[in-house]
């Protein structure tokens, strides 16, 4: 699923794709925001994404289900 983290005063925003459910990452970033430390998060090349949840100022999450493309069934 794609997950997309816009920062505080950046114009880019952060841009990933992670096997972990919309759960998962909702308590991910419920817990770093309510901590008050970092939000480590893995793409799927196991790349690891680190934002201080400080700077977050939001978090898009993707449907779980890729939707497919084509008349394949």
């Amino acid at each position: 699923m794609e997950i997309r983290i816009g920062i505080q005063n950046v114009a880019r925003e952060v841009v990933l794709d992670s096997e972990l459910s919309n759960a998962e990452v909702n308590e991910l970033v419920s817990k770093a925001i309510a901590d008050g430390s970092v939000l480590a998060l893995k793409d799927l090349k196991g790349r690891e994404v680190l934002v201080p949840s400080a700077g977050i100022a939001y978090v898009e999450v993707g449907p779980e289900e890729v939707r497919r493309v084509g008349f394949a069934q």
